[in-house]
């Protein structure tokens, strides 16, 4: 049997078995399980434990559960909603500000969390409601949280980016630095169109009141007081300093990617025990849980993942498949666009994680000998995934946002995000045009 051969089948057994409901995980550890019996010596079977274990025993995966912990005490305890009253008090007056506070405490909490799902929940739960009573449509308001959580895979620290960078062999540190520029970029998108997008609803609402319709609740903002705005920044001032104390720790040299995720989880747990109390038992087992089921289900498809992707080595699948694409002899930037577009199908039915493990024994090398920066395309990639996390079938965040709004129609979810989706491809242009956005702070910080 031809390698093609091989490989289609490889393709197109993985296919049904995830379509057939089977979790990502066992379909992807069941194909590899299944062709190792047939075609690989009998001994690879015994090595399979083995197998597993050398593909995580990676330094930097060590990360992952300890930024997941990190993640899960802020996300658990008040710190979301406390972060984004604050914001929110600051840029009242500011057109379309509360929306521009939901986008700016989705970018500080999920450069906190780190997680995606997270972001949009604990920011949802209370901007949602907040600005339904303010006059924001019900389409506008779930798309912005929707889109604001996508930012938890590109800033750091990301979960998505370390596996890209286990995937690629590149420097954590290098794509952590690269997602800042891009993800400033489209917080900036996104708080742009949600000024002009509120600015147009309040117009046509105003319009209508003085044609004798209802009262509009953009009439109704009621103005906080000096003295009332300072009072909410002592509860998000240490948060912020997590934020920055972990960053100068990585960056400035004084720890690893994995002690800079144990420092941000001590530091994270020790807050919210301070802050917020939260130090019994009892208010941390829902924390300690919560990190031991992410973690597991996340490291149980990572492992299953790189037996996968270590099955298609063996049997030169993805060599021959990358080699396939080099002998197209494509332009680099054709090269390119066909390999998002194809993580774009991907990401219709697969989360990020598995995304990257899945993909990047075939599209890496292909874009190594064209030439492109890989930390570079991480960061594009990273911006192509955020998309898939927001546009149907399989958006997660709409999901998330509909767990959190269920009064909202998930058609109007739908339609609220599809214009975040618009601006995030604009972004990818961008960063085409102008691959500095991603590189400049990476090449100034880490010579």
């Amino acid at each position: 049997m031809t390698v093609a051969t091989i490989g289609a089948l490889y393709g197109a057994t993985t296919l049904l078995l995830m379509f057939s409901g089977i979790p990502i995980a066992f379909a992807l550890g069941t194909v590899a399980v299944v062709f190792m019996y047939f075609f690989m010596p009998g001994a690879a079977l015994d090595t399979v434990t083995q197998n597993v274990y050398e593909e995580m025993s990676s330094i930097t995966l060590l990360s992952i559960p300890l930024f997941i912990l990190k993640g899960a005490a802020i996300g658990k305890s008040r710190a979301g909603a406390d972060l984004y009253s604050a914001i929110h008090a600051w840029m009242r007056r500011i057109p379309g500000g509360l929306g521009i506070a939901n986008v700016f405490a989705c970018a500080l909490f999920a450069a906190m969390a780190g997680s995606s799902p997270a972001t949009a929940s604990a920011i949802g739960s209370a901007g949602i409601p907040e600005m339904r009573a303010r006059g924001y449509s019900p389409r506008l308001a779930a798309g912005i949280i929707a889109a604001g959580g996508t930012l938890g895979i590109l800033l750091p620290p990301s979960i998505t980016m370390i596996l890209f960078a286990v995937a690629s062999e590149q420097s954590l540190g290098r794509l952590f630095l690269a997602g800042v520029g891009p993800g400033v970029l489209l917080v900036s998108l996104f708080a742009g169109y949600t000024a002009l997008r509120f600015t147009r609803e309040r117009a046509a609402a105003l319009a209508a009141y003085e044609r004798g319709g209802e009262r509009p609740a953009h009439l109704d903002e009621k103005e906080l007081t000096l003295s009332e705005k300072v009072r909410m920044l002592p509860k998000v001032a240490p948060f912020v300093l997590l934020l920055i104390g972990v960053m100068v720790a990585l960056y400035g040299g004084f720890a690893t990617p994995s002690e800079t995720a144990g420092l941000g989880a001590i530091l994270a747990l020790g807050l919210i025990a301070v802050i917020y109390r939260v130090w019994r038992a009892r208010d941390l087992k829902p924390i300690l849980a919560g990190t031991v089921r992410e973690s597991t289900m996340l490291l149980f498809i990572i492992g299953m993942s790189l037996l996968y992707s270590y099955v298609m080595s063996y049997l030169h699948i993805s060599q021959s498949a990358a080699e396939s694409i080099v002998a197209m002899h494509l332009s680099r930037w054709v090269l390119l666009a066909a390999i998002l577009v194809f993580v774009v199908v991907l990401g219709f039915f697969l989360p990020p994680v598995s995304i990257i493990l899945m993909t990047a024994p075939i599209i890496l090398p292909p874009l190594r000998a064209a030439g492109f920066d890989l930390v570079w395309f991480g960061v594009v990639m990273t911006v192509v995934m955020e998309m898939g996390l927001i546009h149907p079938p399989v958006g997660l965040n709409i999901f998330v946002i509909k767990n959190v709004a269920p009064d909202i129609p998930l058609k109007e979810i739908v339609w609220g995000v599809m214009p975040f989706v618009g601006l995030m491809a604009g972004a990818v242009v961008l960063l085409c045009v102008f691959p500095g956005i991603a590189t400049w702070l990476p090449n100034a910080v880490l010579h």
